[in-house]
């Protein structure tokens, strides 16, 4: 499929010998972007997605700026550095938040793909459980995805308070960032979550949203057997 770069990649030297690897992350990003889209992940243009091409230089593809993610387009897509800067000359704005993105490929050597959604589960999970500043888990078969295996495992996704200042936004999600759980809720905003492959991110992220649905469903459910109805 075309994209906004790849008539040029040779353009910039560092590109020259990564334009396979290039056009290998705009197609990667390009069907997770769809599946996701399909699941209403990514409501209002909302959300971004990132792969890291190559790590010296950090050459990061990003998704761009204001773009219906339901829809596949020719310019869906860009190459930035790691300051978030475009690296090709184009018209297209990288995701406003990508200085979260490579703040959590400096934070995390094995990293090689971010992916931030919106959701209404993890909106509601991150209000509920702002004041504790994370969310727990335990006993749940789908820790296993995020490479927890301890039986009875307990894990904590850590709920950072959002922040219109981005530079700021970043360096809170990447200090709160627990190596052990890969992912960070924004309150009210969204989470990140992010993998050694795109394989790994996306495997990650719909693990997270598994635990946060089967969270707010336990307690809807716990909530109509103790109302007087339930027991009259």
């Amino acid at each position: 499929m075309a994209t906004a770069e790849k008539a040029t990649p040779l353009a910039h030297p560092v590109l020259s010998a990564h334009a396979e690897d290039v056009q290998r992350a705009f197609e990667q990003l390009r069907l997770i972007k769809a599946q996701l889209a399909s699941r209403g992940w990514f409501p209002a243009t909302s959300g971004n997605l990132s792969l890291l091409v190559a790590s010296e230089p950090r050459v990061i593809a990003v998704t761009a700026s204001g773009k219906d993610k339901s829809e596949q387009t020719p310019e869906d897509f860009l190459l930035v550095s790691d300051d978030g800067t475009p690296l090709l000359s184009t018209r297209l704005k990288p995701s406003a938040e990508t200085l979260i993105h490579t703040a959590l490929y400096r934070r995390f050597s094995d990293c090689r793909a971010v992916f931030h959604v919106h959701t209404v589960a993890n909106n509601v999970i991150s209000e509920l459980y702002a004041r504790e500043g994370r969310v727990r888990f335990q006993r749940h078969e789908l820790i296993k995805a995020l490479g927890i295996w301890e039986e009875d495992a307990v894990i904590g996704v850590p709920i950072v308070e959002n922040d219109p200042d981005i530079p700021a936004l970043a360096k809170a999600i990447s200090r709160e960032a627990d190596p052990r759980v890969p992912g960070v809720l924004i309150r009210n905003h969204g989470i990140y979550a992010w993998g050694n492959s795109a394989f790994a991110a996306k495997r990650h992220l719909e693990a997270f949203e598994f635990l946060f649905e089967y969270h707010l469903r336990l307690l809807t459910a716990q909530s109509a057997r103790s109302s007087p109805a339930h027991h009259a």
